[in-house]
């Protein structure tokens, strides 16, 4: 059986990074591999970053992925954390972007609604769906690998739908609309300061 294409999920953390592989064989999706990178025990972030780095580079380099599919960070309340989170996002895509690895990124709530149906869900929930929707015989020690092969799983389903492309061009360009009509309001502010009412 000839498998037409390897995702590469990762779900960033800088204390702990999930990470999955997911072979594509006609047309259905089987875990190769469900793990974690533990950073916990390294003190300094800088080498936390540099090995979050290092090990993208050493897993793409060992299961030769076409794709990468990694969780968007979520807006919370700690900023700093937030900050964190995106620096492990960004090597990441770093590391697979020296590779010439295409990539897409998922908000949490579109991973959990591909995966559940809920786009509320808890992490437990998306286990146990994608435990039984992919029957992989262990359960990881860490739910961070199974949201790592939950964003891998969101990239399968979005790119099987032949509208996904279509899908995607839409996005593009209402982000560029809004991003133009924002700037429109802004030059019509500068421009015309008198006809504001500040209240």
């Amino acid at each position: 059986m000839d498998v037409e294409k390897i995702i590469l999920g990762i779900d960033p953390g800088t204390q702990i990074l999930g990470y999955s592989v997911l072979e594509i064989v006609e047309g259905k999706p089987r875990v190769v591999v469900l793990d974690v990178l533990y950073l916990k025990k390294i003190a300094d972030f800088n080498l936390r970053i540099r090995k979050i780095f290092d090990s993208t580079l050493r897993i793409i380099d060992t299961f030769h992925p076409d794709h990468l599919a990694i969780e968007a960070p979520f807006f919370g309340k700690n900023v700093q954390s937030m900050l964190k989170l995106g620096r492990a996002q960004g090597v990441a895509i770093a590391a697979a972007m020296s590779r010439d690895l295409s990539f897409s990124e998922y908000e949490p709530a579109t991973i959990k609604q591909t995966v559940t149906g809920n786009g509320n869900a808890g992490k437990e929930q998306v286990a146990i769906m994608l435990r039984s929707l992919m029957h992989f015989p262990d359960e990881p020690h860490y739910l961070d690998a199974t949201d790592a092969l939950a964003v891998a799983y969101t990239c399968f389903i979005e790119r099987s739908n032949p509208l996904a492309d279509v899908r995607q061009q839409l996005m593009v360009k209402k982000k560029r609309k809004t991003k133009s009509s924002r700037k429109s309001w802004a030059d019509f502010v500068v421009q015309n300061p008198d006809k504001i009412d500040t209240l």
